[in-house]
């Protein structure tokens, strides 16, 4: 990274923050982290994420709420960004679906903080993280960046749909520029422990049933870590005033198929409790990614079965130490 460069990772202690904190320390430059440590899971485990961050010379954290607009002001005072990349958000589509506003608030307030300060203090990029679930429930695959995103089935689908159009507002009216980044179900090490492939996991471990809401065989596009990182360490760098890439593997796999994937990576078989489906959820995801080849360059490397046989090898891991 261009030592140059001062930016600022929103949501640094999550998941896919965590691990771009780990990957731009390695390369240099200045880094801000700001997390607000939230109890959407344990904040145990973003502690956790966040301990190498927190020892860094070239890094420094914050335990902020991003709607605290005046501190977050004096953060930016202070640190003279030049990149944002914003990851920070309430997640999740069943959750949304129980507290709408609290969905709103968070993830619309922050962005928009974030934009105006953006503006004011004339950062050069704005990188937004938004989601597959912007395309809604369609059956036509793959998802391609152009397709009409105008009826989103989650308040956490509109939220991203919304982030995605402020973020291009904002843009049109100041000097930055920005891409947008839909992510289609990320999964590797260190994944929340409320997602499919470590719930699914710790379920089939403990001998406990998975529900699965259907009959199993809606489709997803899982996206290893280390693909979703490349991703966005060429958007920080990419030319341009706006743009929107998918980021995904784009292949797919049903439920099913992902439960017997796991069978045979933990050795052990899967109790499978079949619900009724749960209204907000769609029945495929597939990224078409020929814009993200061809301009950022992007190229995942991981499919399922490799970036599972990484993920067993940390959750077994894990489970020693904690054990």
């Amino acid at each position: 990274m261009n030592s140059s460069k001062s930016i600022l990772i929103t949501g640094s202690a999550g998941f896919i923050g965590s691990h771009l904190m780990d990957r731009l320390i390695d390369e240099g430059g200045r880094l801000v982290g700001i997390d607000n440590f939230c109890d959407f899971y344990s904040p145990s485990i973003k502690k956790d994420n966040s301990k190498k961050h927190q020892q860094s010379t070239n890094c420094k954290i914050y335990d902020l709420d991003l709607l605290d607009y005046e501190r977050l002001e004096e953060i930016f005072i202070e640190h003279k960004f030049t990149h944002i990349v914003h990851l920070a958000a309430m997640a999740g589509v069943r959750p949304s679906l129980e507290n709408p506003r609290l969905y709103d608030t968070v993830n619309n307030h922050t962005t928009i903080n974030l934009l105006e300060l953006s503006k004011k203090y004339a950062i050069e990029k704005f990188v937004f993280a938004s989601s597959s679930s912007v395309y809604g429930s369609r059956s036509s695959v793959p998802f391609r960046e152009d397709d009409d995103i105008s009826k989103p089935i989650s308040p956490y689908a509109a939220t991203k749909a919304a982030g995605e159009a402020m973020v291009h507002a904002m843009t049109h009216a100041s000097q930055f520029s920005s891409v947008c980044l839909r992510f289609f179900t990320v999964y590797g090490a260190r994944q929340r422990p409320d997602l499919a492939i470590h719930k699914f996991s710790e379920l089939i471990s403990t001998g406990k049933a998975i529900p699965v809401y259907g009959d199993g065989s809606f489709r997803r596009d899982f996206t290893y870590i280390d693909d979703i990182l490349d991703g966005i360490s060429k958007a920080i760098d990419f030319k341009t005033k706006f743009e929107i890439f998918n980021l995904g593997e784009s292949r797919t796999y049903t439920v099913n198929e992902l439960i017997k994937l796991l069978e045979e990576k933990l050795e052990k078989k899967a109790i499978i409790s079949y619900q009724d489906k749960v209204v907000g959820d769609v029945p495929v995801t597939c990224a078409d990614i020929t814009k993200a080849k061809s301009l950022l360059g992007y190229n995942p490397q991981t499919h399922l079965s490799e970036g599972l046989d990484k993920f067993v090898k940390w959750f077994q891991d894990k489970n020693k130490i904690l054990s």
